[in-house]
Order: C-alpha cells, then sequence, then structure tokens
C-alpha cells in the first residue's frame, strides 16, 4: 500500500481505509457485555468443529468450559474447545470480514460478517495477545498499540509455538485497556459483574444444560431453566391434558422447531394485582424465547415482535406469567437464520421468522384462552397444572406419537401437535361455577392461614378456598 507521499498519478486519489476507522465504526454500536459474550460465541464455535455437529447425546458440550477472568488491568477469556485451526487463523479468523470461501462456512454458528472477536479485542483495548493449540498446531497471534495506528501494514504476525496451554483450546488476554473499560472492570464495582453472570445465564441456558461450563471471575454461570409443563406420554391425546403446543419443520436448510406452554401453574388474582402494583417479578420467565444454532438470541420476548397483542392475540398481561414458548432455529448456514449483526436480536423483517410467527400467535391464543376460561376457577386450575411435570421443550417432541401430530399444508408446511388442554365444567354451556371475591388485611390472612394449614404463607386465594370449603362441610353436614 502506497504511502501519503508516494507519488500518484494525477488521475487517481487515495481510497485506502484506516484502522481507526475500522475500529471506531466495528465498536461503537455495540455493547461491554455483547462484545464479551462475542468472545463466548467463539468457544462455542470452537466446540463444534470439535464434535463436527454430533449432537446425538443429551450432553454434546460436556467437558467443555470458559473461564472468563478480567482486573482493571486485562481481560482473560481462556477454553478448552479446541482451538482455532491454523489454517482458519490464516485465511479467516483474523481478516476483517467473512470470506465466502472460507472452511468454517458450514458450521453452526451464529456470526455471518466475520468481525465478533476483532471487534470485541478493539472494544477493550489496544494491545492483545490470542495463543491457540489444536491437536496439529500451536500459535499466538499479537495485536500492539503500534499495528492499530499503521495503516500501512494490515497483516499480523503469527508465531508457531510451544504452547503453554494445558488443553487444546483458545487464551485471549487483553491489555492497555480504554479508561472507560477500566472503570467498568474495577474490582470496586459489582454492576458489569452480576449483570454479566444474569446475561449469559439467560443466553447461554440452552447451551449449559447441554453441558458447558462458563466462570466469570471464578463464580460458575448457573443456566435460567428452560422448562415446559406436561402431563406425560400417558396422558397424550386425553382432553384433559396439561401439554405444549407444538410445531416443527424444515425450510430451506433450516430446521424449526417450536414449543410453548405453562412453566408453572397461573396466576392468582393476588399475584396479578402485585405484578401490576410492581410488587412482584413474576413474569420474568414467561414470554417467547428465540434459539439459534443452541445461542439464545432474544429471551422471554412479551411485544408485538413475538406476537402478542396482534392478529387476535391479546397483549402480554400479568395474568400470562404462566404462559412461555421457545422456537429454535437450525443451520450450518448462518446468514439464513432470523437474527440481527450484534446476534441478540430478531430480524422482523426475515421471511422464515414471519412464516413462523403465525404458529407462535396460535399457540399464544391456545393458552391466552385458557387463562380467560379459568380465571374464575384459579384453585381447581391451579390443582390441575401442578399435576404436571416440567420437562425440556426439545425432549417432548419425540415423546408423540405420529398419529397425533397434524399435517400442516400452508405456509411453511410441517407439523403440528395441538393439545387438548382441560376446560371449566359448565351446565347448558356456561360456567358452572362462579368467583367469590372480597379483601381482608394482609395480617388478617396470614392468622387464619396459620390457623388453617399451620403456615401462615399460604396464597389467599387457597386461604379463601379453603375457609369457604371448612364452612360447607360444616352447612352440609
Amino acid at each position: 500500500m502506497a504511502s501519503d507521499n508516494d507519488q500518484k498519478s494525477p488521475n487517481t486519489l487515495n481510497a485506502s481505509p484506516t484502522k481507526s476507522f475500522f475500529v471506531q465504526m466495528l465498536t461503537r454500536d455495540i455493547e461491554l457485555e455483547d462484545a464479551i459474550l462475542d468472545l463466548l460465541d467463539n468457544c462455542i464455535d470452537g466446540i463444534q468443529r470439535t464434535i463436527n455437529d454430533n449432537h446425538s447425546s443429551d450432553k454434546p458440550y460436556e467437558n467443555f468450559r470458559a473461564k472468563i477472568t478480567f482486573s482493571n488491568e486485562s481481560f482473560t477469556i481462556e477454553d478448552n474447545c479446541g482451538g482455532i485451526p491454523i489454517n482458519v487463523a490464516q485465511n479467516y479468523a483474523f481478516r476483517m470480514g467473512r470470506p465466502n470461501n472460507n472452511v468454517d462456512n458450514d458450521l453452526y454458528t451464529i456470526g455471518t460478517y466475520g468481525i465478533g472477536m476483532k471487534r470485541s479485542i478493539f472494544k477493550m483495548g489496544q494491545a492483545s495477545e490470542v495463543i491457540s493449540k489444536t491437536e496439529t498446531d500451536s500459535f499466538k497471534v499479537t495485536i500492539s498499540p503500534e499495528w492499530l495506528t499503521n495503516d500501512l501494514d494490515w497483516t499480523l504476525p503469527l508465531e508457531i509455538i510451544e504452547t503453554p496451554l494445558n488443553n487444546n483450546g483458545t487464551l485471549i488476554k487483553i491489555t492497555n485497556l480504554y479508561p472507560n473499560i477500566i472503570n467498568a472492570f474495577s474490582s470496586e464495582q459489582s454492576t458489569l459483574h452480576n449483570s454479566l453472570v444474569s446475561k449469559i445465564s439467560h443466553y447461554y441456558s440452552y447451551i449449559i444444560h447441554k453441558g458447558f461450563t462458563v466462570s466469570i471471575n471464578e463464580v460458575k454461570v448457573t443456566p435460567q431453566p428452560l422448562n415446559l409443563l406436561w402431563d406425560g406420554e400417558d396422558q397424550i391425546g386425553n382432553k384433559n391434558t396439561i401439554a405444549p403446543y407444538l410445531y416443527e419443520t424444515e425450510k430451506d436448510g433450516v430446521e424449526i422447531k417450536l414449543a410453548i406452554g405453562f412453566y408453572r401453574a397461573t396466576a392468582s388474582e393476588e399475584e396479578v394485582n402485585d405484578e401490576m402494583a410492581g410488587n412482584r417479578r413474576s413474569s420474568e420467565a414467561a414470554g417467547w424465547t428465540i434459539v439459534c444454532n443452541d445461542r439464545v438470541v432474544l429471551y422471554c420476548d412479551k411485544t408485538r415482535l413475538t406476537g402478542w397483542g396482534e392478529a387476535a392475540v391479546p397483549s402480554y398481561h400479568p395474568q400470562f406469567i404462566a404462559i412461555s414458548g421457545v422456537v429454535y432455529f437450525r443451520s450450518p448456514d448462518a446468514r439464513k437464520l432470523p437474527i440481527t449483526t450484534t446476534k441478540r436480536g430478531i430480524d422482523a423483517s426475515s421471511d422464515i421468522y414471519l412464516s413462523v410467527k403465525d404458529f407462535m400467535r396460535e399457540g399464544l391464543k391456545t393458552f391466552t384462552s385458557y387463562t380467560n376460561k379459568w380465571k374464575a376457577n384459579p384453585v381447581e386450575e391451579k390443582e390441575r397444572v401442578e399435576k404436571a411435570q416440567p420437562v425440556a421443550p426439545n425432549e417432548i417432541f419425540s415423546k408423540i406419537p405420529d398419529e397425533k401430530w397434524a399435517k400442516v399444508r400452508k405456509n411453511t408446511g410441517g407439523r403440528k401437535y395441538v393439545p387438548s388442554l382441560p376446560t371449566p365444567e359448565s351446565q347448558n354451556g356456561e360456567v358452572s361455577k362462579k368467583n367469590i371475591k372480597f379483601s381482608r388485611p394482609a395480617k388478617e390472612i396470614k392468622v387464619v392461614a396459620e390457623y388453617l394449614f399451620e403456615d401462615s404463607e399460604r396464597d389467599p386465594s387457597e386461604v379463601g378456598n379453603e375457609c369457604f370449603e371448612k364452612v360447607l362441610r360444616e352447612a352440609n353436614q
């Protein structure tokens, strides 16, 4: 590349890029936490190369781990996920973009542009080392502050080394941190640590449940559960089945699975009121979760983005806190997945997402309708739902017999399973039960709860129901 002082033809202009431009443009729209998650995604890509997409076991990520450590001096992420093959390092991993013919094009990743690792490094500091070990090679790549300011040379030094790593994997260490990053990493502040633990427990819950281990400053991350209630195989086809609505298909090389149902008993009136008043956080696990190539890219969304409040589906309300759904997209071509460039959101205009959204709304209507029907019978409904067991959604698909599935001929095709949910008892087409509603001081409810159940923390609806049952038994004597 010619320097500014070199003789130029009067008919040409210097249009070469500067590194400062790339650094500023790549990093300005990504948050620090998302930059760290990008590096964690690289660990998962290493596992995918190692296991060669062997997902036959329930725990394909078992024994793989990533260790994140940060302080006001440096950031480090170390994994045992197989390492970066040297041909990937030479031809793709350190380039500013993803070439069309790169060897990872058939990897089950969520990276589409080939900028994740570089963007994360540039976001945090001006110097870094990447050390990687595979079965056959070990190397080190160094990015220095001088390299970042030299627009004439875009090549990076790659050293073949005797690796200090004990396992096949990758170590990335970033130093010369920027002042705002030093402030965020300061040991005196726990905000970033807690927020990062929370994000990873949500966005990597599916992979952690499948065996992957993540720690942050020696704290092991515990995944959030992704379970739905199910009566079991012996109840399939019954008219009083608590089970999820399921849909599965394949479109344009993308495998799609959808499950929505209850993850807990429906909300009592007291819970709804408390939720509306902001006194509880019962709805954190409600809503839609979207998983692309095993990574959660949208967690528990309750907006129109996932079908709430449109096409005859009611808007989200605390009375629906028991409803949870998950959609799995899987493809070796990440460009076909309906994700945004940040990898933490859904492209709402994606054709494949819009086609699946019809079934998301149908599933929502199945369970919002059920919830509305049972509003007048909360105690009985709770007893029914609590008999069901929490099961990982992806495990239920194989348990439904073929004859219980309905073939879908429109839209994306595929098949669906619609459960026959319980309905309240009725007479002449009307619900035979009516709701009794009254309020009492909370301290008096606790006294009665202790008297009836020897448990002062019982739900007020249970206390009221037991009071009525007790009087009814005496009245019928």
